[in-house]
């Protein structure tokens, strides 16, 4: 089963790409999804949208999970993220894909064994988990992956 976690931006999005076989999890890629700042934020959302697509095609995940928006101090911000994450929605669901909504702190449970976990504890330990050599850059990335985890760990071992 591929699982493809994404970490819901505009102007980034986070992408990390895992294969489940069974309870055996390895990473397969990781990345980010940027678009040119000064971008119409219309151009910027069919931008993103046409890059997932072709994502999506190149490694067929079966199943998408995304980091849910808990919290905003910016409105601009919040707003800007929840149309991202309608783009991956949207793309998902368009394949038919099983789609889970995962909260900060259910990730950062899954990867770290707590909820409350920093930034950094968790990048270390998503490096841990899936045996990479360097913690995953940028840090969206590094989230996307930790997003992935979370939902393979919480999906019945197949």
């Amino acid at each position: 089963m591929i699982i493809l976690g994404l970490d819901p931006g505009t102007a980034r999005l986070g992408y990390g790409v895992i294969r489940k076989d069974g309870p055996r999890l390895a990473h397969v890629e990781h990345g980010v999804l940027e678009t040119p700042a000064g971008m119409a934020q219309a151009a910027r959302l069919f931008e993103l949208s046409t890059m997932l697509e072709e994502l999506m095609a190149l490694h067929k995940p079966d199943h998408v999970g995304i980091e849910k928006l808990f919290f905003a101090k910016n409105v601009t911000t919040a707003m800007s993220v929840s149309e991202a994450r309608g783009i991956i929605l949207l793309a998902a669901q368009s394949r038919n894909l099983v789609i889970s909504e995962h909260a900060p702190s259910q990730v950062k449970q899954a990867v770290s064994g707590y909820g409350n976990a920093g930034k950094k504890q968790v990048q270390e330990m998503i490096c841990r988990l899936l045996k990479l050599d360097e913690i995953p850059q940028p840090d969206d990335a590094a989230d996307a992956l930790a997003v992935a985890y979370c939902a393979a760990v919480t999906l019945p071992i197949r």
